[in-house]
Protein backbone atom coordinates (compact mmCIF):
# COMPACT_ATOMS: atom_id res chain seq x y z
CA UNK A 1 0.00 0.00 0.00
CA UNK A 2 1.36 3.14 -0.36
CA UNK A 3 0.55 5.51 2.53
CA UNK A 4 1.64 8.41 3.01
CA UNK A 5 3.45 8.55 6.00
CA UNK A 6 5.25 5.33 7.50
CA UNK A 7 4.01 2.72 9.85
CA UNK A 8 0.44 3.14 10.44
CA UNK A 9 -2.12 1.70 12.92
CA UNK A 10 -4.65 0.20 9.86
CA UNK A 11 -8.11 -1.10 9.98
CA UNK A 12 -10.54 -2.56 7.16
CA UNK A 13 -13.37 -1.62 6.52
CA UNK A 14 -16.10 -2.85 4.49
CA UNK A 15 -18.54 -0.58 2.96
CA UNK A 16 -22.23 -1.90 3.90
CA UNK A 17 -25.69 -1.06 2.37
CA UNK A 18 -26.00 0.75 5.67
CA UNK A 19 -23.46 3.17 4.71
CA UNK A 20 -24.88 4.08 1.39
CA UNK A 21 -27.30 7.45 0.70
CA UNK A 22 -29.56 8.43 -1.68
CA UNK A 23 -26.85 9.54 -4.10
CA UNK A 24 -25.14 5.86 -3.91
CA UNK A 25 -22.16 6.17 -2.35
CA UNK A 26 -21.31 6.50 1.15
CA UNK A 27 -22.45 9.07 3.44
CA UNK A 28 -20.21 11.42 4.68
CA UNK A 29 -21.24 11.47 7.96
CA UNK A 30 -20.23 7.63 7.83
CA UNK A 31 -16.16 8.33 7.03
CA UNK A 32 -16.55 10.71 10.73
CA UNK A 33 -17.82 7.42 12.00
CA UNK A 34 -14.71 5.35 10.48
CA UNK A 35 -12.40 8.17 11.88
CA UNK A 36 -13.51 7.75 15.40
CA UNK A 37 -12.95 3.90 15.40
CA UNK A 38 -9.86 3.70 13.72
CA UNK A 39 -8.45 6.36 16.11
CA UNK A 40 -10.04 4.33 19.17
CA UNK A 41 -8.80 0.84 18.11
CA UNK A 42 -5.35 2.59 17.75
CA UNK A 43 -5.52 4.41 21.48
CA UNK A 44 -6.99 0.44 22.57
CA UNK A 45 -3.54 -0.94 21.22
CA UNK A 46 -1.70 1.20 22.85
CA UNK A 47 -3.05 0.12 25.99
CA UNK A 48 -5.64 3.07 26.87
CA UNK A 49 -9.04 2.09 26.68
CA UNK A 50 -12.57 3.21 27.80
CA UNK A 51 -11.56 1.37 31.28
CA UNK A 52 -8.32 2.94 31.14
CA UNK A 53 -10.28 6.13 30.51
CA UNK A 54 -12.61 5.78 33.27
CA UNK A 55 -9.94 4.46 35.45
CA UNK A 56 -8.08 7.83 35.28
CA UNK A 57 -11.18 10.18 34.73
CA UNK A 58 -9.53 11.45 31.36
CA UNK A 59 -10.18 11.25 27.92
CA UNK A 60 -9.20 12.51 24.43
CA UNK A 61 -12.63 14.21 23.17
CA UNK A 62 -12.54 15.64 19.15
CA UNK A 63 -12.50 19.62 18.83
CA UNK A 64 -12.03 19.44 14.71
CA UNK A 65 -11.94 17.68 11.87
CA UNK A 66 -10.65 18.67 8.72
CA UNK A 67 -11.70 16.02 6.01
CA UNK A 68 -10.94 15.98 2.35
CA UNK A 69 -12.99 13.83 0.59
CA UNK A 70 -11.48 12.43 -2.53
CA UNK A 71 -13.38 10.18 -4.10
CA UNK A 72 -16.38 7.94 -3.32
CA UNK A 73 -17.18 4.50 -1.74
CA UNK A 74 -19.13 2.10 -2.92
CA UNK A 75 -21.14 -0.88 -1.20
CA UNK A 76 -18.98 -4.02 -1.08
CA UNK A 77 -15.90 -1.97 -1.48
CA UNK A 78 -12.87 -3.39 0.42
CA UNK A 79 -11.03 -0.25 2.30
CA UNK A 80 -8.17 0.50 4.58
CA UNK A 81 -8.34 3.01 6.46
CA UNK A 82 -4.39 4.40 8.80
CA UNK A 83 -3.87 6.81 11.32
CA UNK A 84 -0.63 8.30 12.69
CA UNK A 85 -0.57 10.56 15.64
CA UNK A 86 1.64 13.61 13.95
CA UNK A 87 1.45 15.95 16.88
CA UNK A 88 0.96 16.34 20.40
CA UNK A 89 2.03 18.67 22.95
CA UNK A 90 2.11 16.10 26.12
CA UNK A 91 -0.46 18.40 28.03
CA UNK A 92 -3.78 19.14 26.47
CA UNK A 93 -3.93 18.56 22.20
CA UNK A 94 -2.75 15.89 20.22
CA UNK A 95 -3.21 15.50 16.79
CA UNK A 96 -4.09 12.77 14.38
CA UNK A 97 -3.84 11.86 10.61
CA UNK A 98 -6.01 9.60 8.33
CA UNK A 99 -5.75 8.25 5.05
CA UNK A 100 -8.43 6.21 3.80
CA UNK A 101 -7.37 4.14 0.59
CA UNK A 102 -8.96 0.76 -1.69
CA UNK A 103 -6.22 -1.02 -1.94
CA UNK A 104 -8.19 -2.98 -5.59
CA UNK A 105 -7.06 0.30 -7.18
CA UNK A 106 -4.72 1.97 -4.81
CA UNK A 107 -7.63 5.40 -4.62
CA UNK A 108 -7.24 7.22 -2.07
CA UNK A 109 -10.43 8.35 -1.03
CA UNK A 110 -9.86 10.52 2.07
CA UNK A 111 -7.15 12.71 3.91
CA UNK A 112 -7.88 14.13 7.29
CA UNK A 113 -6.63 15.42 10.29
CA UNK A 114 -8.30 15.19 13.91
CA UNK A 115 -7.38 17.42 16.82
CA UNK A 116 -8.31 16.13 20.07
CA UNK A 117 -8.20 17.96 23.63
CA UNK A 118 -7.61 15.84 26.96
CA UNK A 119 -10.43 15.84 29.23
CA UNK A 120 -11.72 15.14 32.85
CA UNK A 121 -14.34 13.21 32.38
CA UNK A 122 -15.81 13.42 35.38
CA UNK A 123 -16.54 17.43 34.23
CA UNK A 124 -15.91 17.35 30.78
CA UNK A 125 -13.77 20.58 30.94
CA UNK A 126 -9.75 20.48 29.73
CA UNK A 127 -6.92 18.84 31.77
CA UNK A 128 -3.87 18.01 31.25
CA UNK A 129 -2.91 14.64 29.91
CA UNK A 130 -1.92 12.19 32.61
CA UNK A 131 1.28 10.30 32.32
CA UNK A 132 -0.35 7.05 31.34
CA UNK A 133 -1.44 9.26 28.33
CA UNK A 134 2.07 10.40 27.95
CA UNK A 135 3.62 7.34 28.21
CA UNK A 136 0.86 5.33 26.16
CA UNK A 137 0.58 7.67 23.06
CA UNK A 138 4.52 9.03 23.59
CA UNK A 139 5.41 6.13 21.69
CA UNK A 140 3.37 6.30 18.78
CA UNK A 141 3.92 9.67 17.74
CA UNK A 142 5.27 9.73 14.27
CA UNK A 143 8.47 11.81 15.11
CA UNK A 144 9.12 8.72 17.49
CA UNK A 145 8.79 6.24 15.07
CA UNK A 146 11.84 8.40 13.28
CA UNK A 147 9.22 9.52 10.42
CA UNK A 148 8.90 12.88 11.00
CA UNK A 149 6.57 15.23 10.42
Amino acid sequence: MNWDRPTPFVIDLAVTSEDIDGLGHANNAVYVTWLERCAWRHSQSLGLDLVEYRRLDRAMAVVRHEIDYLASAYEEDELQLGTWIVDWDQRLKMTRQFQLVRPRDGAVLLRARTTFVCIELSSGKPKRMPAEFVQGYGPALLAAQGGGL
